[in-house]
């Protein structure tokens, strides 16, 4: 599970620590970060030396992306991965019992550094000539050992079934040729594929490699800030200080403290082990089963990643490959998003109530004054960053704005001033985050390259849409399918890759649906695999955290957030709820789906909200209301409506007043 895991948070920042190492809380061994101790098992000149490199990245980004250092894109490409792709090998194991850095380690970090600085130097030569196919022997040779090195990233990063289902997708146009109907390609040797995937602007110089040093990088230096500053605490305490005292309020501490830190972290895992290693035990300490606790602490990480402003490198891979701009994207997450963890309060608060389940002391907990008093400039650069993406459209600029206000402000607040002797930590945390996204990212570039070197996925397309005749149903199925396949192994991006190629165009080919759409529709449900049976990598994590069965542990998951199930499918057809129609009609489905979640929840959890527990007969019949309301279609909508009313007036009865009071939790929980 380990090395499947890693891969499954394709993000923005992968997999921050700091919150679970300070609290000390019980992170499984075989998910536990050891990169920490791989690092200082290193002389200290190699660390200087690395530090050093980290350094001359981040100031060489900034010099290209504000246009102070003329610099071709494929020079300023090369010479970001001699910085940061050599990281990938001393911090992640060749072996597992490689607890130290050896010869394993050092001797791929020095040749791809050897490499990608000699591509740098003939950066001009590759960007005005062509590569493919190679005119001399020393450039096959070149491009193999790269392709070959990457490959071994994508091996220690996301383990054999990643390297695996790249190097078949990578290799594909060699055996394109034998394969049958539609997956049918032109032949192609061996040397000129690897020479494409290496070279070429559709491969590893291309969407992918484009959006970590133009986009992500930004995102990834003030993710690095915000840790060495202690943001993740800040924002947990903010959670624990505002909903800590209402009814299950362990719980929606979880929600809130996941959803604040994934908006900034847009990380899966690292979300599930930084709150969930403070949230889970406390959830279980205030009543709730282990497994519900490790449920519910994975759906609300896995919502981080699309929560805005910064959400998981697929959308800034959307943005780059839709030729549309992130404040689009952002714009368009926010309402599913927060309708994604307003389902999950539901859940709790029904959870809560049915249970008996009170809030925790005020005494034992932070109050709200302080935490701002402490922690302000967080909050304040997080509306900056928000303003800029939005309002001022700075885009790629806004995260190196966003990091000057807050080393400003945090110089001048005692308790956040970075000391001098932090600094080195700083600069080993971009390196690490910007290595670790490398070592995710450039192996899917190798399938991208692989499906254009053939030209299959415009057939693919054309073929889904001669399938799907005027029906969008079955090509709507084929979709979530693979998107749940790829994203059950981890590849969140490959299967965005993937389907932006081949299902994007047929959905707007036969249906003339929403492009944003119909990418975020893709996105959602390339990220749902993490909560979803049988291999809920999210969910396992957390059943691990939180002493539970794993399956038990992934089916609560998949129920409590149910929500995120439909509405993707809900704006797929009515583009309003995500900001791409009339107002008016954001407005009305945006409310209509308040009522959708409110329902669904109430049969979910069995207690409908200021009337008391719902009868096992309603359950079933009020959850396919609340479906029948959310789905955009005036109709259906009205006939849900009218349903459940009736559904929850014949089928619930008022709660006891002890149900709803708030107070400290006296008896256990049912076992639900």
């Amino acid at each position: 599970m380990t090395t499947q895991a890693n891969s499954s948070s394709e993000t923005t920042t992968h997999g921050s620590d700091t919150s679970a190492s300070q609290a000390g809380g019980p992170v499984p061994e075989g998910y536990r970060d050891m990169s920490t101790e791989r690092w200082f098992s290193m002389p200290r000149p190699v660390r200087v030396l690395v530090l050093l490199m980290s350094a001359a990245g981040v100031a060489m980004s900034v010099g290209y992306i504000f246009a102070l250092i003329p610099l071709l894109d494929l020079t300023y490409y090369f010479l970001l991965m001699a910085a940061f792709l050599p990281v990938v090998y001393l911090l992640l194991p060749a072996w597992k019992g490689e607890t130290r850095v050896t010869w394993a380690s050092y001797l791929p970090a020095i040749l791809i550094c050897a490499l990608t600085v000699f591509m740098a130097y003939h950066s001009r030569s590759l960007a005005f000539g062509t590569w493919v196919p190679v005119k001399a022997d020393w450039q096959l040779w070149t491009a193999a050992s790269i392709f070959i090195l990457v490959l071994e990233a994508a091996r220690r990063s996301g383990g054999y079934i990643f390297l695996t289902i790249v190097v078949l997708l990578a290799l594909y146009p060699v055996y394109a040729q034998n394969m049958p109907g539609i997956l049918w390609g032109p032949p192609s040797d061996l040397s000129r594929t690897i020479a494409f995937n290496v070279f070429s602007g559709d491969a590893m110089l291309g969407v992918v490699t484009r959006v970590v040093g133009e986009l992500i990088i930004g995102f990834l230096i003030l993710a690095a800030l915000m840790v060495a500053t202690g943001a993740a605490d800040f924002f947990l305490a903010l959670a624990m200080a505002l909903m800590g005292t209402s009814r299950g309020g362990a719980a929606k501490v979880s929600v809130l403290a996941s959803g604040f830190f994934g908006s900034l972290s847009g990380s899966i895992f690292g979300n599930v082990v930084s709150t969930g290693s403070v949230t889970i035990p406390s959830m279980k300490k205030a009543g709730f089963p282990g497994h519900y606790a490790g449920a519910l602490e994975a759906c609300a990480s896995t919502g981080g990643m699309l929560m805005p402003p910064v959400m998981g490198a697929v959308a800034f891979i959307m943005a780059d490959f839709t030729n549309t701009e992130y404040r689009v994207i952002v714009l368009g997450a926010l309402i599913p998003s927060l309708l994604y963890y307003f389902g999950l309060y539901c859940h709790v608060d029904g959870f809560a109530a049915r249970n008996g389940l009170k809030g925790m002391k005020r005494e034992d907990l932070p109050k709200v004054r302080d935490v701002l008093k402490d922690g302000w400039p967080f909050l304040v650069v997080l509306g900056f960053l928000v303003w800029g993406l939005v309002f001022m459209r700075w885009e790629r600029l806004t995260p190196f704005y966003a990091s000057a206000l807050l080393l400003v402000l945090t110089t001048l607040h005692p308790k956040l001033r970075i000391q001098f002797n932090r600094i080195p930590e700083l600069f080993f945390q971009i390196s690490k985050l910007l290595s670790q996204t490398m070592g995710l990212l450039l192996p899917t570039s190798f399938i991208l390259g692989g499906l254009m070197a053939t030209g299959v996925a415009p057939v693919i397309a054309a073929s889904l849409v001669r399938m799907g005749g005027d029906a969008i149903v079955p090509v709507l199925a084929i979709g979530i399918g693979v998107c749940m396949i790829f994203g059950m192994l981890g590849m969140i991006v490959a299967a965005y890759l993937m389907l932006a190629l081949t299902l994007a165009p047929a959905l707007e080919q036969i249906a003339g649906l929403n492009t944003l759409a119909i990418h975020l529709f893709i996105a959602y449900y390339a990220s749902l695999a993490a909560i979803t049976p049988p291999v809920a990598l999210a969910a396992f994590l957390a059943s691990r955290i939180s002493d539970s069965d794993p399956i038990r542990t992934s089916l609560h998951a998949a129920r409590l957030g149910i929500v995120l199930y439909f509405v993707p499918i809900f704006f797929l057809f009515e583009p309003a709820l995500i900001l791409q129609g009339p107002i008016y009609l954001t407005v009305i489905w945006t409310a209509l789906n308040i009522c959708a979640v409110l329902i669904i929840a109430a049969a979910s959890e069995g207690q409908v909200p200021f009337r008391g527990r719902l009868s096992g007969w309603a359950r079933l019949p009020l959850f396919a209301c609340g479906l029948l309301v959310g789905f955009p279609e005036w109709i259906s909508t009205v006939a849900g409506l009218a349903v459940a009313a009736g559904l929850i007036a014949l089928g619930s009865r008022q709660a006891s007043p002890e149900a709803t009071s708030t107070g400290v939790q006296s008896a256990p929980p049912a076992n639900h």
